[in-house]
């Protein structure tokens, strides 16, 4: 099982390279981080970096509910009209690659499941 995404800028037509994001697992009272990364230069994270002891090597993302917030303020600048993209997806099948990418322009934004 792995956990992926892409993130393309829709208004230059090319990859966003750079951009943080951070994945969060839902818990009983909220969101708690487990992994960040920074996109690479084709605009992807294919290898998140752990946090904390919520990260199970090996064995994760299992089952749950994830939020991957996009810091798409540093991308776009600070008048951005979407500092922020939050997505929230569920995942019930530990054996399949899921594949979240966000494509992102200034006024606009779109996601959906990626193979």
């Amino acid at each position: 099982m792995s956990l992926s995404t892409h993130v393309l800028d829709t208004a230059t037509g090319r990859p966003a390279p750079g951009l943080f994001v951070r994945l969060s697992r839902r818990a009983p009272h909220g969101f708690v981080p487990v992994a960040e990364g920074r996109t690479d230069g084709d605009g992807r994270i294919r290898e998140w970096s752990p946090l904390g002891r919520e990260w199970i090597a090996d064995g994760d993302p299992r089952p749950g509910t994830y939020r991957l917030v996009f810091d798409t303020a540093a991308y776009l600048g600070q008048d951005a009209f979407f500092p922020e993209v939050s997505i929230v997806f569920t995942i019930r099948d530990a054996g399949e690659h899921h594949h979240v990418p966000l494509l992102l322009s200034p006024f606009a934004y779109s996601t959906y499941r990626g193979s």
